[in-house]
This record gives structure tokens, C-alpha cells and sequence, in this order.
């Protein structure tokens, strides 16, 4: 028997329940999973909200990692005792155990920690596509980052300034500063006090940088274009303050030829050779000491709602986890 959390509406966190379910046997190609750790992300709010929807009723969660209990018919290269993670693949991380296609799983290396792991993997190979892929970043350039000191913004601190990459931080409050500045950041901007490309642009020398990473969406995007130098890229993930307004290609033409992309994980390891190589750049990273991270709030399994309560009043910094 295992725990879920399920939902039959969509609507704020108090749709989500709690639900014994039966766990049968692994079919082919499938592992049966007992969980250790669940990883709690924003994109997890906007499906319980209906901003993405979902057809109902629908588990929740897309991360976690555990110990594989038995595998199914096909599974060659996983076995009982196996540590594993996974980002990605039908949603369900918010249960004790569950069943889950062997193809999404990765095993876990000794040295990183089930709690990390489970914090890790979503935020960590967001970071690295974005940085790698979506738009290489070199040493030496300068950047700007929102909402640096969430679980995305934290570890891109960390990948970044290793990197040798300066990069303009910005944050909510004064603490969240102080936290920006102790992983790395180069400078840091208090969004809610201060005019952000005003100040990108005092930074920068008037020039502006070649990319801004915007998790946050409404309430900065106007912002973010401001800040960009000309043929900048202007990357927005995530909508913690809204869906971002319509914009026309010409406002784009008038701020100096930039560019605009809205990607997703999704896109960048839909491939099993991309997860791995994905994946392995952020365990050398964690292995390696290059990035430090652990879940900064815990949650019984039970007490779902309550953290999605507490990650969209903003109330969290870093990393958030379940625990069943």
C-alpha cells in the first residue's frame, strides 16, 4: 500500500488529498519504487492551479529519488537495493512508492545523498541546459539572474561564478540578498526596492548584458528586455508572478534586434543520451564540490499543501522536500 496526494479540481493547495493506493507488481520495462525524498517545484503550483493543465484527477510531482524494490520483465540494468533519481517522466512523485518506467531513472552515485538528489535533479538539469544549451555561457560575461536565491537560482550561483561568469542577482528581500552574495553573486539588485535595469545598467556601464534567466515572469519581463544589451537573449522559464503579457516582434526589433525564447527540461532531455549527459554534468558538479546543496525545507509527505502554501507566498529559500 502506498500514499499518494491526488487532486480532482484544480484551485489553490487545499485540493490536494491524501490517498492509499495499491502498488501492484512492475510490468514490463517498469520499476517498482519505494521513495526516500520528493523534490516540491513551481511548476508543480501551476498544474495544481490549472495554468497547465492537466486531465483530472492527476497525481503530482516530477522528481524524487529512492531505492528500487523490483523490476520488471526487460530490466536488465537495475535491481533490488539500487539507488536512483529521476526529473521527469508521468507525474506521481508525491507518493511513498510507485511504479515508473525504468527509462527515466538514473542511478545514483554513492557520494550524493538521496536529499539532495531529490532537490537536485529538476533545478540542477534546468541550470544546465540553460546555461550549456539554451544559451552558452562563457567566462567573463556578466549576466542577470532572477529570484537568485530559489532552488534554481541557487545553484545556477554556484555552476556560474565557478565558471567564472559575473553574475547580477536579483532577490526579494535583504536576507535573500545576503544569501545571493554568500554563493557567488557578483552584485545583487532588491527588485523590490530598487529599478532593476536602471541598475544593470549603472552595473554594466550602460551596455547591458547578453542574457537575463527570468523564472519569475510577470512582474519582471518588462525588466528583463530593458536590461538586454543589442542582439541579447532574453530567457523566460517559469511564471512565479504570472503568466508574462503579450509581447510583438517589433518590441523586440526596437530594444536593439533581441531575441526571446520560452524553454522547458522537457525539450532538452527527451532523449535518453541527452538525460545522461545532462544529468552527469550535474553529479560531476555536486560530486566535485563545485555546487553544495541541500533541501532548505522538509515536509511530511501529508503536509503537501501546506508547502506549496509556503513556495508561493514566497516564505522558502532554496530547496523544497517531501518526505514520506
Amino acid at each position: 500500500m502506498s500514499q499518494k496526494i491526488v487532486f480532482a479540481a484544480t484551485g489553490g493547495p487545499e485540493v490536494l488529498k491524501l490517498e492509499n493506493v495499491e502498488i501492484g507488481r512492475p510490468g514490463p520495462g517498469e520499476v517498482h519504487l519505494r521513495h526516500s525524498a520528493i523534490g516540491v517545484n513551481f511548476i508543480d503550483t501551476y498544474q495544481r492551479s490549472g495554468l497547465y493543465p492537466l486531465p483530472l484527477p492527476s497525481g503530482l510531482g516530477s522528481e524524487a529519488a529512492g531505492v528500487v524494490l523490483a523490476v520488471g520483465e526487460g530490466v536488465d540494468w537495475l535491481r533490488a537495493g539500487d539507488r536512483v533519481a529521476y526529473a521527469g517522466g508521468p507525474l506521481g512523485a508525491y507518493s511513498s512508492e510507485r511504479l515508473i518506467a525504468a527509462e527515466h531513472l538514473l542511478k545514483l552515485p554513492a557520494g550524493i545523498a538521496d536529499e539532495t538528489a531529490a532537490c537536485a535533479m529538476l533545478q540542477g538539469m534546468t541550470v544546465e541546459y540553460l546555461v550549456q544549451r539554451t544559451f552558452p555561457v562563457q567566462p567573463g560575461q556578466t549576466v542577470l539572474w532572477h529570484a537568485a536565491a530559489g532552488g534554481v537560482g541557487q545553484i545556477a550561483l554556484q555552476w556560474l561564478s565557478a565558471m567564472g561568469v559575473q553574475v547580477i542577482a536579483t532577490v526579494g528581500s535583504a536576507a535573500k540578498g545576503e544569501i545571493a552574495r554568500r554563493l557567488g553573486a557578483a552584485h545583487v539588485i532588491n527588485y523590490s526596492e530598487e529599478d532593476v535595469a536602471a541598475r544593470v545598467r549603472e552595473i554594466t556601464g550602460g551596455k547591458g548584458v547578453p542574457v537575463v534567466f527570468d523564472s519569475v515572469g510577470k512582474s519582471t519581463f518588462e525588466a528583463s528586455l530593458d536590461s538586454l544589451s543589442p542582439r541579447g537573449m532574453m530567457v523566460t522559464f517559469g511564471n512565479a508572478s504570472g503568466p508574462v503579457p503579450a509581447v510583438s516582434p517589433l518590441e523586440l526589433t526596437k530594444r536593439g534586434s533581441l531575441f526571446l525564447t520560452r524553454p522547458k527540461l522537457g525539450d532538452y532531455i527527451a532523449s535518453r543520451a541527452e538525460l545522461e549527459a545532462s544529468s552527469a554534468a550535474l553529479f560531476r558538479r555536486l560530486e566535485d564540490g563545485t555546487i553544495k546543496l541541500a533541501p532548505s525545507h522538509r515536509y511530511p509527505l501529508a503536509e503537501a499543501a501546506q508547502a506549496h502554501r509556503d513556495l508561493e507566498a514566497r516564505k522558502t529559500t532554496g530547496s523544497v522536500i517531501l518526505l514520506p
